[in-house]
């Protein structure tokens, strides 16, 4: 699903226009966006939480000469689904 698509499916289901919910969609990854940027944790319960985490340095090899290069320390946000939304999309049978 792409952002129009997500777009269309919210404002079928919210009952409003495609404008209002590309809005309240553009808003919401804006609102997360700002909150990782200071370092806060954004927790949607039964979502999932998005959050950033520290890779550390480390030697890896390039794919084309095989030769060892450093690859720097990075933050990197990341998303760790909650409860609701694993027991939803599983497949119990």
């Amino acid at each position: 699903m792409n952002k129009n698509e997500l777009v269309s499916a919210v404002a079928d289901a919210a009952d409003i226009s495609k404008k209002d919910a590309d809005a309240a969609i553009t808003a919401l990854v804006d609102v997360i966006t700002e909150a990782l940027k200071e370092g806060e944790k954004v927790q949607l319960v039964g979502f999932g939480t998005f959050e950033l985490r520290k890779r550390s340095a480390r030697t890896g090899l390039n794919p084309r000469t095989q030769a060892p290069i450093e690859i720097a320390e990075s933050i990197v946000p990341v998303f760790k689904p909650g409860k609701i939304l694993k027991d939803a999309v599983s497949r119990k049978e």
